[in-house]
């Protein structure tokens, strides 16, 4: 029977360059032979995603060609002018790129993970305008921003290529029960009966307002997709293992289990705000989702984007650039006169009568100790005593360091 579910992202299958069983061992085995290239966090994650079919169509990281024009024009001119909104390459020391030929294979190693995570044939090797990529993809040069600091310490070379993928870290173990390659959520949507499904993105613990717009999803799709990263985020955010406990904690109590699924997928944040949102919206389809939650500030940082440039870069997109669509929602508040979750459509009343959810405050609010100051609409109870819980080990942690180093038993007094 055909599948009544949406079609991966500019193909009619997904592209899954992950090799298991005989394959991957005998691929492995002459990776030993092989020069290896270390990757950084980033390129890991996006390694993996090209490895389990979420960067479907790719085929490895990009040629200079595709970088400049998804840089520019968000367009992918070797595959036809494929749509795709941020760049994936790879890059390697100088002095190690000029021992590398082109035609030649390589193993592309991680320190994280202490393993050869793929092969790569290098078909191109070139140099970029770091300031170039900056400037198109996250609108400002500024090292301030976390997204613009990692293209800016990206290695001198770059190298291009398809791969062949041989592991997925620790992702799958780490993570067992919430990390989901794209087949695996497509299988269990179609085992539900879901055609439409929308996907809302989490790098946060899950609070009233993103359990309000997944909520709202669910009134009109036939199944709501939430779907976090578990790849690095910048200092300060919550670790993926409290959100995922936050945010099955949440689906257990409140939600519809039959219309709702709780996955993870292994990316980096880059926190490119609008065409990061576009990412989001491409791999999402790639899982089978047909919509993409926007909400306020999606996938921002700081002051660089507006409330909802996220929400208006999908209206600027050719006609068929992608299927997945945005579903569109406007600022979330707790109401006091509605007693009640409502949104600036919804609500009448002034803002002296609401109560703005912003992560970032719960944060700040946990970091300094005022959980009694916490409004009890900001988040379930159950899900404030699981981060009140974290915050509280911090502190412990914090006190133990600061009673060691007083009595000189830092790591480096304790071994002299």
């Amino acid at each position: 029977m055909a599948s009544k579910l949406i079609s991966p992202h500019g193909s009619d299958e997904l592209v899954i360059l992950l090799l298991e069983g005989d394959a991957r061992a005998a691929e492995l085995k002459k990776a030993e032979g092989l020069k290896r290239v270390p990757l950084s966090s980033r390129e890991t994650g996006d390694l993996i995603m090209l490895g389990i079919g979420g960067f479907t169509p790719l085929k490895g990281f990009m040629g200079k060609e595709d970088w400049e024009h998804v840089c520019s024009e968000m367009k992918m001119p070797t595959m036809g002018g494929t749509f795709w909104p941020i760049p994936v390459t790879l890059s390697a020391d100088k002095d190690l790129a000029d021992t590398i030929t082109v035609g030649e294979e390589i193993a592309l190693y991680s320190d994280e993970f202490g393993e050869i995570m793929a092969t790569m044939k290098v078909e191109e090797k070139y140099t970029i305008d770091k300031a170039f990529e900056c400037q198109h993809v996250y609108k400002t040069t500024e090292l301030e921003h976390p997204g613009v600091k990692m293209v800016m310490d990206q290695k001198d070379v770059n190298l291009a290529g398809p791969v062949k993928v041989l592991s997925e870290g620790n992702f799958p173990t780490e993570f067992a029960g919430i990390y989901q390659r794209p087949a695996e959520s497509r299988a269990e949507f179609e085992k539900r009966g879901w055609k439409t499904c929308a996907a809302l993105q989490l790098r946060n613990p899950m609070h009233r307002s993103h359990e309000y717009l997944a909520k709202i999803a669910n009134e009109v799709m036939d199944g709501i997709y939430i779907h976090q990263l578990v790849g690095k985020l910048k200092p300060g955010d919550i670790p993926a293992d409290v959100r995922v406990d936050c945010i099955n904690t949440l689906v257990d109590g409140y939600f519809v289990k039959e219309r709702v699924l709780a996955g993870g997928y292994p990316l980096d944040m880059r926190y490119a705000g609008p065409r990061e949102a576009l990412l989001h919206a491409l791999f999402r389809q790639n899982f089978g989702c047909t919509h993409m939650i926007i909400g306020r500030d999606h996938a921002g940082v700081g002051e660089y984007y507006g409330p909802f440039e996220a929400q208006d870069i999908f209206d600027e997109l050719w006609d068929g650039a992608l299927q997945c669509q945005p579903l569109k929602i406007d600022w979330t508040f707790w109401c006091y006169k509605c007693n009640g979750m409502a949104s600036m459509k919804t609500c009448p009343h002034p803002k002296e009568d609401r109560l703005f959810l912003s992560g970032t405050k719960l944060r700040k609010m946990l970091s300094e100790g005022q959980v009694d100051e916490i409004p009890k609409e900001f988040s379930r109870p159950e899900v404030l005593s699981i981060l009140v819980k974290y915050y509280a080990g911090l502190e412990e942690k914090v006190e133990i360091k600061e009673h060691r180093a007083s009595q000189g038993m830092d790591s480096g007094a304790a071994h002299k």
